[in-house]
């Protein structure tokens, strides 16, 4: 943040950095209890759910994006006071800070910062703290996709490997930033290893990215995958990847199963 001060007769300006308090003080300010409790239910907060105990204050996005503007300055250390609050919108918050920060990096060509910021997030995710599918859609593509580009992407596999419902969404979410840039390989291998996950959120992460593959790359890439996995594939992960298909393709397809 950018403040100004008198010194005799001249004005100064002087940077102050952000602190995680002035983050989530200032969500507090655009916050809704009606709207907390909608989002706990549409985010699936209830016992046994896929969201069980997360907390909500009731920010809506548009205005988390607008708190994150004016605080994206954040330190690292103060973003981890974000992401290990209980309070989803602080976490979103702080992953959308991080995003900011990675691509501002990606710009300016400064390589040590965005390893920094890549690494920092794996940790997050390892730690549990990347842990709804909003948080993860928002930023493991921005983020390990940036990054992991064109570098080993060892760190894909292994999310994809892991039994955890979220790093293995990190996982398929990541090959997004791949996809938009011409690369299906890693998606259409991740999306094969992980067929036998009948979860919801993986079969809906899984034929989604198939179908941006389809769109954003190559539609044989997807047709192909399809040949040989359909049967194999869940009713959801199926539907989602066949969307932008013929009618007649889609129902060639669901007959497979």
């Amino acid at each position: 943040m950018i403040f100004a001060r008198a010194v005799g007769e001249v004005w100064e300006s002087a940077f102050v950095t952000s602190t995680a308090d002035d983050v989530k003080r200032a969500l507090d300010e655009v916050s809704d209890e009606t709207d907390a409790v909608a989002l706990a239910r549409f985010f699936k907060t209830g016992p046994g759910e896929y969201g069980e105990g997360d907390v909500f204050i009731g920010v809506r996005v548009p205005r988390t994006r607008g708190v994150v503007r004016a605080h994206a300055d954040l330190d690292l250390p103060e973003v981890a006071v974000l992401l290990d609050s209980p309070v989803h919108e602080h976490r979103l918050a702080g992953l959308l800070v991080l995003v900011t920060q990675f691509d501002r990096s990606a710009k300016a060509g400064d390589d040590a910062l965005g390893e920094k910021i890549a690494s920092f997030y794996l940790d997050l995710v390892m730690r549990g703290r990347v842990n709804n599918w909003d948080l993860v859609d928002a930023s493991a593509e921005r983020i390990l996709g940036g990054w992991l580009f064109d570098r080993p992407r060892d760190p894909v596999y292994e999310l994809a490997a892991d039994d955890d419902l979220w790093r293995r969404r990190v996982a398929l979410l990541t090959t997004f930033g791949f996809i938009r840039r011409g690369d299906a390989s890693t998606t259409l291998e991740v999306a094969e290893s992980v067929l036998g996950d009948r979860r919801d959120l993986t079969q809906k992460a899984t034929g989604w990215m198939l179908r941006e593959v389809g769109k954003r790359v190559d539609r044989a890439l997807l047709t192909g995958f399809l040949d040989r996995h359909a049967a194999a594939m869940g009713r959801t992960a199926l539907s989602y990847a066949c969307e932008h298909l013929t009618a007649e393709e889609r129902a060639g397809y669901r007959a497979m199963r």
